[in-house]
């Protein structure tokens, strides 16, 4: 796990991290989900994963709690981003399913801020097979 330079913003921090597998999240899950980071912006985080077998529902397709943890889990990324002193909690998810993802396949989650209050943040994320995360 590599530790944050004092020098450093937690949002440039991240942006070191383009393009590399994100080992040094202090969630467990995410490191286990094994992200790798495509891009980082303040309030916007966009990862990578590939789906592995654990992940994959009887009928052979991205179970929906994996697909409802990944955002969760880089949304909470994405607060970091935000170079805040606190943690942020989620109190609400509100997930649409239109898609189907299979073993091999790779996904993208892209997530931004949509409102800051002093108190909750507003935050979205979109997850789209690799092949789609453009539109």
């Amino acid at each position: 796990m590599t530790t944050l330079k004092s020098d450093m913003t937690p949002l440039e921090h991240l942006q070191n991290l383009i393009g590399k597998e994100f080992t040094d999240s202090p969630s467990p899950f995410m490191r286990w989900l094994k992200p790798v980071v495509k891009s980082v912006e303040l309030g916007a985080m966009e990862f990578e994963y590939l789906i592995r077998a654990e992940w994959l529902n009887p009928i052979g397709n991205l179970h929906g709690g994996v697909t409802a943890a990944i955002a969760d889990d880089i949304l909470g990324a994405t607060m970091f981003s935000l170079n805040e002193r606190y943690f942020y909690t989620t109190i609400n998810n509100v997930i649409d399913y239109f898609s189907t993802a299979k073993l091999g396949e790779t996904i993208v989650a892209k997530t931004k801020v949509l409102k800051k209050g002093k108190q909750f943040i507003n935050a979205e994320c979109e997850i789209w097979n690799s092949d789609q995360a453009d539109c």
